[in-house]
């Protein structure tokens, strides 16, 4: 799988106005936003499971989480592990396999990351305080991959990332970006585009605070320093270090 390099436009509904349509009562628009459908009894056992367990500490939290979170999720494998004051949006998008574990204080966000949505693949770690956000695309995270404390995986255009991947604490993968061709209005203003995306292949290993950008394609076993933005796909097995990313070497067995 190659990423584009293509300018991409990116369709998104500025946050203002999610939050603040005229023609929605406010809890068709929380719902909108926070589940993505308008059923009552979904709601009211998302509202009940998160307000009763959402923050409890300790092995009850954990046990009620196990047994009550499952419900809210499009698919739950078993042996999965639920830290508390995690916030979900759109949780019937998400798909987590066997043994996957959510720390404290994450943010799982599907809002929008379509028909594909949100996928944890089997034995996923998610540590502490960690955002995966299908913003505007989805989001695969393969078997086995450890994702570090402060990270945030933020789709563009989607993000891909293949098995047995480490990623150190406070690591940013994807994202968009704004249009800034005219003077006369606000950036913001502008629209958001995307140059692909993002493709992290198996065993790759990324730094603390590594910056993956969409478009890139990081090839098999390359590992990635501390601190280095990558901005340009890189071969398999490549050792890349820097701002932006150079290739220093690459591994041989």
């Amino acid at each position: 799988m190659i990423a584009h390099q293509e300018r991409q436009l990116i369709s998104k509904v500025p946050l203002t106005e999610q939050l603040n349509q005229i023609e929605s009562s406010l809890l068709k628009s929380y719902q909108a936003k926070v589940l993505g459908n308008d059923r009552l009894l979904f709601l009211l056992e998302y509202e009940l499971s998160t307000l009763l367990f959402g923050n409890l500490s300790g092995g009850l939290g954990y046990l009620l989480r196990k047994r009550f979170y499952r419900h809210l999720f499009k698919s739950v494998g078993g042996g999965v592990i639920f830290g508390k004051g995690i916030i979900l949006r759109h949780p019937q998008r998400i798909t987590l396999g066997n043994r996957v574990a959510i720390d404290d204080y994450g943010l799982l966000d599907a809002s929008g990351s379509g028909e594909q949505g949100i996928t944890l693949e089997h034995d996923v770690i998610i540590s502490r305080n960690c955002v995966i956000q299908g913003k505007t695309g989805p989001v695969v995270i393969g078997q086995k991959t450890d994702i570090g404390c402060n990270t945030i995986i933020s789709s563009g255009a989607g993000i891909f990332i293949g098995s047995s991947v480490l990623i150190a604490g406070n690591c940013y993968i994807g994202g968009g970006r704004y249009i800034a061709d005219r003077l006369d209005i606000p950036m913001m203003e502008q629209g958001v585009y995307s140059k692909g995306p993002v493709v992290i292949e198996d065993d790759v290993w990324l730094g603390a605070g590594a910056i993956v950008l969409d478009g890139v394609h990081i090839g098999k076993g390359c590992i990635v320093g501390a601190g280095a933005v990558v901005t340009k796909d890189l071969p398999d097995y490549a050792v890349a270090i820097g701002v932006p990313a150079r290739v220093n070497k690459i591994r041989e067995g």
